[in-house]
């Protein structure tokens, strides 16, 4: 079973000053060798940004109405700040060159900071501060602020994590259908067969000592749109349930063996827990920041399903691509989303030729959660209702 999840990991206390003219994306800080090591910055975006750290933009390049200045405001998203300065904010990496012997993660930034658009030049670049005085070769003067408590408590997220955290639990592909072979909920006290918040059910299976669980029902195969084959397998999610004793097996008066099921507290359920639900491990939580970028190579896939079985889907709703980390998919690609064309009839030949009419992009996708051959996407801007079968690409 593979799982991955998202939820930010806090990082190392700050320490350190901000440094003049380092570029827009953090504070200056010491983090530990440790943190440093494991910081969400890719490949690409470090080559992008080290490309990039003396170029920046062209002009055109530029959102029409980019402000000179902005204030980052709690709430604001890395996604949001670089739609106010970028046609396309998943370009990000090319307008905030980084200086990267000082800058470390990309990802620091926090309500109260200064982002000005240096003009200069025949290029623009953001920076961290304000302009001092006029023109286009002001100094910036910048103020170091003391912070306590743990880096990553207050920094902007990349997208609103809001909307993705409740499927980072929920939302799981099986490689194949080993919750046949998972422990399973077998009973419930006073012989109940549904059983909810803050109640007792009893299980069977191998717990391994481990204290929380996700609840499951039965799997369905996630069939590739263009070819059928089976992706992987979606379970349906019903809850989460805590270890609360092991289970034994004991000798009868007539010394025959008897079983004695191991006992969970149901914590949450989305709905009532059931005999013959299975159980799986909740995967250890994630903390570190990612950013939206678009695929280095290109991608071309379909819309599996929309998550929760709908029939169509709009704005901030959740759907399964037919593309995984085999594919090259990664955690944070941005995605163009096209609607199928329609199959309709010239009208004007009287012949009545059937044509099929070319896609149209209708929105962007942000991936958040990969797994070997599926991943699921948020949709982030949509102009029509999103069907499985629908087309994604890399952005243009």
């Amino acid at each position: 079973m593979i799982r991955r999840s998202l939820r930010p990991r806090p990082a190392g206390p700050l320490a350190g000053a901000v440094r003049v003219g380092a570029g827009l994306l953090a504070l200056a800080a010491a983090a530990t060798a440790t943190a440093q090591a494991t910081l969400p910055v890719t490949p690409a975006q470090r080559s992008t940004a080290q490309q990039v750290a003396q170029q920046g933009v062209p002009f055109e390049e530029l959102a029409p109405d980019a402000p000179d200045s902005y204030t980052v405001k709690s709430g604001d998203t890395l996604w949001r700040i670089s739609g106010l300065f970028l046609r396309k904010p998943w370009r990000w990496p090319e307008l905030w060159g980084m200086n990267l012997a000082d800058i470390r993660n990309p990802h620091l930034i926090y309500p109260g900071q200064v982002l000005w658009l240096d003009r200069s030049g025949d290029r623009a670049r953001l920076r961290l501060g304000q302009p001092v005085g006029g023109g286009s070769n002001a100094t910036v003067k910048l103020s170091p602020r003391v912070r306590s408590g743990p880096v990553g408590n207050d920094a902007i997220s990349s997208v609103p994590l809001h909307l993705i955290a409740p499927f980072l639990n929920e939302a799981v592909v099986f490689n194949t259908d080993e919750l046949g072979g998972a422990p399973r909920v077998v009973a419930a006290p006073e012989g109940r067969v549904l059983m909810s918040r803050g109640e007792l059910a009893y299980v069977r299976g191998d717990l391994g000592g481990l204290r929380d669980w996700r609840l499951f029902r039965e799997t369905k195969p996630l069939r590739d749109p263009e070819t059928q084959e089976v992706l992987g397998h979606e379970a349906r999610f019903v809850g989460t349930a805590e270890f609360v004793r092991p289970g034994d097996t004991v000798a009868t008066a007539d010394g025959k063996a008897q079983v004695v099921p191991a006992t969970v507290r149901i914590i949450s359920n989305r709905e009532e827990v059931g005999i013959g639900d299975r159980l799986a491990p909740v995967p250890s939580r994630d903390f570190s920041s990612y950013a939206p970028h678009a695929p280095a190579n290109p991608v071309n896939g379909r819309i599996i399903a929309i998550y929760g079985d709908a029939l169509s889907a709009g704005q901030n709703q959740i759907v399964s691509l037919n593309r995984g980390s085999a594919d090259g998919m990664e955690r944070g690609h941005v995605l163009s989303l096209w609607q199928r064309g329609a199959t309709t009839v010239d009208r004007s030949d009287p012949d009545r030729a059937v044509m099929q009419l070319p896609d149209e992009r209708n929105g962007l996708l942000f991936v958040f959660s990969v797994f070997d051959r599926v991943s699921y996407a948020l949709i982030l801007q949509v102009q029509a209702p999103v069907r499985a079968g629908d087309r994604f690409t890399q952005p243009d």
